[in-house]
Order: C-alpha cells, then sequence, then structure tokens
C-alpha cells in the first residue's frame, strides 16, 4: 500500500519539524546568501524547503521517499518556485559531485537527518568537505552533546575529534521534541558545521591521525597505552611509550583525556606509515 498522504514512515526514521518559531530560527541562522547553490538532505514535507528558496540561488533537495517527492513536487509547483531540483535518492548513496564538481563554487549544506543515518551522513559530509562551506544539520540532542563535547567529558570520543579537526562545531539552536510530528523520544540540537574553519594545525598523516584517533577510543575504559597496543599490535611496548612522553603524554591517561594538539604529535610520532 502506497503513502500518498506523505505521512511519516517509522522504518525511514521520519520525524517532520512542525514548529513554526524553530523553523524560522533555522533559517535566520543557517547564514546562506543569495548567491548560493545548497543542498538539502531530507526535505521531507518542505517546512524548510519552501521558505530556504527564496533565499538561495538554487536548492538540491535530496529525499529517499517516493511518497514525499509527490507530496514536495506539488507544494512546489504550487508555490511557483523553479529553484529547487528534487531528487530521489538515499543521501548515503548519491553522488554530491553531480551537484558539487571541484573546483565549481563550493555549496552549503542543510538538513533534519533522520536519527539512524545522522553518523554515516556526517562522515560522508566530511569526507566530501573540500566542497563544502558549511553545513546547518539537527542531531539527536545526545549526538549533537558528543560533538560538541570537551576533552575529559564523557561525551568526547572519537567522533568529536575527527569532526572537530575538519570544522568548527556551533551549536545554535534547542529543538525540544514537541516541535516534531510524530514526537521523537529525544530532544534536538541544530549544529553549524563549518569546513572553512578547520582546526589550524595538519596532521603530517591525516589516515595516520585518524587510525591513532580511533585506536586511542577503540577501548576506551583503557590506559592509552593499552588502548593503541591492542589497536596497532605490532608496535613494541617500549616504543609506543617512547611516542607517548615524547609527546608529553602519560601512558597511563585515557583517550578521552587528550587534546587536539596531543593525538597529532601522537600522530606525527609513531612509526605507522605504512601500516594505513
Amino acid at each position: 500500500m502506497t503513502n500518498r498522504s506523505g505521512r511519516p514512515k517509522k522504518r525511514l526514521g521520519q520525524h517532520f519539524l512542525t514548529h513554526a518559531a524553530i523553523i524560522q530560527d533555522i533559517l535566520h541562522a543557517c547564514r546562506f546568501n543569495p548567491d548560493d547553490t545548497v543542498l538539502e538532505i531530507g526535505p521531507g514535507k518542505g517546512a524548510l524547503t519552501i521558505p530556504l528558496a527564496s533565499m538561495v540561488s538554487h536548492l538540491y533537495a535530496v529525499e529517499k521517499d517516493s511518497d514525499l517527492i509527490q507530496v514536495l513536487d506539488l507544494k512546489i509547483a504550487r508555490a511557483g518556485l523553479s529553484n529547487i531540483t528534487l531528487i530521489h535518492d538515499d543521501i548515503l548513496r548519491f553522488d554530491l559531485a553531480e551537484i558539487a564538481p571541484v573546483p565549481s563554487p563550493k555549496i552549503g549544506v542543510i538538513g533534519n537527518l533522520p536519527y539512524n543515518i545522522s553518523s554515516p551522513c556526517l562522515e560522508k559530509l566530511m569526507r566530501h568537505r573540500s566542497a563544502i562551506t558549511h553545513a546547518i544539520l539537527m542531531f539527536q540532542r545526545e549526538v549533537a552533546s558528543r560533538l560538541s563535547a570537551s576533552p575529559g567529558e564523557k561525551a568526547y570520543g572519537a567522533m568529536t575529534v575527527l569532526v572537530r579537526y575538519y570544522a568548527k562545531i556551533v551549536p545554535l539552536i534547542k529543538v525540544p521534541r514537541n516541535a516534531f510530528f510524530p514526537r521523537p523520544k529525544v530532544d534536538s540540537t541544530v549544529l553549524e558545521i563549518d569546513f572553512e574553519s578547520p582546526y589550524p594545525r595538519s596532521a603530517e598523516n591525516e589516515a595516520v591521525f585518524v587510525k591513532v584517533v580511533k585506536g586511542a577510543f577503540s577501548h576506551r575504559r583503557k590506559t592509552l597505552m593499552n588502548s593503541l597496543k591492542r589497536f596497532f599490535p605490532f608496535l613494541h611496548d617500549d616504543e609506543l611509550q617512547r611516542c607517548l612522553e615524547g609527546c608529553g603524554i602519560d601512558p597511563r591517561r585515557r583517550a578521552e583525556t587528550l587534546h587536539m594538539d596531543e593525538f597529532l604529535c601522537l600522530a606525527d610520532k609513531l612509526p605507522l606509515t605504512n601500516e594505513v
């Protein structure tokens, strides 16, 4: 049975933003210019799509649900908008190069992400960061807290470090669960992910840096020394300890206490170039 009314589908994790004031707050905070090209991920019923189209040069809206595509088509026609391109596809499979080929001008991104794809979607945007200025994304509150956490906080983890290496994270708007239909079990937060403001220091080898960060957090309850030993079994204890101490890092510390510069130092010192 089809769902031509565009009712939310649980299997797709659909929760439609319906709170008019919050929609306006997001539009005011998005920092898009009249000559910008913007990608919207999961436009749903068009709560952001229709007003956003009047603010930018062109809007590409990628929607997985074929029923919602029909709903959006009708709304766009009624609004008389000609600068929206609807794309029926899964954002995790969609080739961003189709709308943002390098070295063309960069695009902006906006989206109320289904909770079940927020992490893989963010990882995809990081891979294509050279084509993106910034992204305005709504996350489950727990995920947003993880991305904006500081060293020493429980939420601080590998994703925190990796995202903050590639972009500046700015919390924008807290969104209560009653702003959606159907009402989810958790609150949300809108974040700005500014890919044009990465961390000021770069790793000598980014692949090594990524592997070191993931390895350090692979056993959160263990000391940094033990986590890295388990993740990189080919490294001898003495050379691992030498590298840690060379960065001024006590081997007994845990990964969640390390700052970005300490991860970068460790990645530059560990002999992993041929192992990634």
